[in-house]
């Protein structure tokens, strides 16, 4: 089997699985997908604003449940979670929504909601909110990729399999390159 052949066949399980934990590649590429015909963009819109909605609920309860034990096992967090906090208390509709959109508050901004006192059926309304203008946003940007390389490639269908395969190797990178870069800042 192709590639294409595997995006058509598991294209929305797998953006669904990558928008539970961060997937802003992964939506670009099923984007682009949708723009080549292998997916459809408002499925992929949908199946995007579903995961990125019910990756950061994930995130806000585990906050909620456990946020006391991440204090406590990260006790140099606790600072940091005190002046967010303050943030929080005054802008949270706002933080809500943008939060995904923040390099590398992505988990860590619903996870830090989610230890607030932040009501959890406002966050409920307002990551739905967040997730919409988020999946159309970046879904939308991947299309649009792909409507751009036809005006400069006369025939992309030639270069598509290699170009998805270009997206999602820069994907990887900046992905392990943005887990490397956190993970060194709780040593």
């Amino acid at each position: 089997m192709n590639l294409a052949g595997l995006i058509e066949q598991y294209g929305y399980a797998a953006l669904f699985v990558g928008t539970l934990l961060e997937g802003e590649t992964l939506l670009i590429l099923a984007g682009f997908a949708a723009h080549q015909g292998y997916l459809q963009l408002p499925w992929v819109i949908f199946v995007a604003m579903t995961g990125g909605w019910a990756g950061d609920q994930i995130y806000f309860w585990l906050g909620r449940r456990h946020g006391g034990w991440v204090l406590s096992r990260f006790p140099r967090l606790l600072p940091v979670f005190e002046r967010a906090n303050v943030m929080i208390e005054r802008y949270h509709e706002l933080l809500i929504v943008g939060v995904r959109f923040l390099y590398g508050l992505r988990t860590v901004g619903p996870i830090a909601l989610g230890m607030s006192a932040v009501p959890a059926w406002r966050f409920v309304l307002f990551n739905a909110l967040g997730a919409a203008i988020w999946a159309v946003g970046i879904g939308g940007a991947g299309y649009l990729f792909g409507q751009a390389l036809e005006l400069f490639l006369a025939d992309v269908n030639k270069f598509q399999e290699t170009l998805l395969i270009i997206i999602l190797f820069v994907g990887l990178l900046v992905w392990v390159w943005r887990r490397y870069k956190f993970r060194d800042k709780f040593k």
